[in-house]
């Protein structure tokens, strides 16, 4: 709470020689924000997937898969807006007084831009490498005890039911229906979410936490929210790279666009192969280990060196973090 009356009070003039006045009373933020990070984290995630599942089921019926793809498509649009980045702002608001504070959407400098689109250009193939080395050790282990086999069972049953939906909605038959997939995968996740988490949530954790640690809180909630059991630590991954984004630029222009760009992604990639490689489980040639293990550390080798060249360039630019 300290740290955010001092965001609130920077720039305000000295009178009486050195000595400042009184600070005025501020009754913001009204709860902790570590609490109103969780209010964010439960709130939105009720929100989003039962009272949105409820509206699905009222509006729809049961038989979903009856139901009209592009129906679902925009009631996938809808409930982004209604119960994730809306919450996210009024959560600001009614929290913490000021919403610009907390959900930025500065124009950041396009040199700020190209580093970090650089960095999901290699983050992509390395976390599709990590993927498949992950679940070839997972089948081994499987094959080696009957308990990992167990719960690969029902990972494997959440997992075709997540590719099933993803399937579903990503499904084109012609232009206009790909832009609403675009729409619907890519562009409005990007900025719903990015509002919730990078703005909302991460930016409550880090009044009280230290800033990495907070991003890394957040990436890891995001990837639960999710529910996507192979991908839990490429999406946590992605979601810390997200986090730091929005940390060093103080802008959510950055992380909603490597948002976009991942999911937009793996929308191309459907759209190529019919397959999403990001969300799948399966393992399909077991003799390409060993070229994915070489390619994975050649991208973590070049991921890291960007990661350095980000953070020489805000230390050359002598951009403070936290204005």
């Amino acid at each position: 709470m300290d740290e955010f009356n001092e965001h609130q009070n920077q720039g305000e003039p000295e009178h009486n020689g050195n000595i400042n006045p009184p600070e005025p009373y501020s009754p913001y933020p009204l709860i902790s924000p570590i609490a109103a990070a969780f209010l964010g984290l439960i709130g939105g995630f009720i929100l989003y997937q039962f009272v949105g599942g409820l509206l699905t089921l009222l509006i729809f019926g049961f038989d979903l898969e009856s139901t009209p793809v592009n129906g679902m498509r925009i009631m996938t649009i809808v409930g982004q807006f209604l119960f994730i980045m809306l919450p996210a702002i009024l959560f600001s608001k009614w929290i913490y007084g000021d919403v610009k504070k907390i959900i930025s959407i500065k124009l950041p400098n396009w040199r700020e831009v190209a580093l970090f689109i650089l960095g999901i250009v290699i983050l992509t193939p390395l976390l599709q490498s990590y993927l498949y080395i992950q679940n070839y050790f997972i089948d081994k282990l499987a094959a080696l005890s009957p308990f990992v086999n167990s719960i690969k069972t029902l990972l494997d049953a959440l997992n075709d039911l997540i590719e099933k939906t993803f399937g579903n909605l990503m499904s084109a038959q012609n232009v206009p229906e790909m832009l609403l997939v675009i729409i619907t995968i890519s562009v409005v996740p990007a900025i719903c979410e990015e509002m919730m988490f990078r703005g909302y949530i991460q930016r409550s954790f880090e009044f009280k936490l230290k800033p990495y640690l907070a991003a890394l809180i957040t990436a890891v909630f995001f990837a639960l929210y999710h529910m996507n059991p192979y991908g839990f630590i490429p999406l946590a991954i992605l979601g810390f790279y997200f986090g730091f984004a929005a940390y060093k630029s103080r802008s959510l222009v950055i992380p909603m666009t490597l948002h976009f760009l991942n999911n937009f992604f793996a929308v191309m990639l459907y759209f190529i192969i019919g397959d999403d490689e990001l969300i799948t489980g399966n393992v399909s040639e077991t003799s390409a280990l060993n070229m994915n293990i070489e390619f994975f550390f050649l991208m973590l080798i070049l991921f890291i060196v960007l990661i350095i060249l980000i953070n020489r360039y805000y230390s050359k630019n002598k951009i403070i973090i936290g204005e």
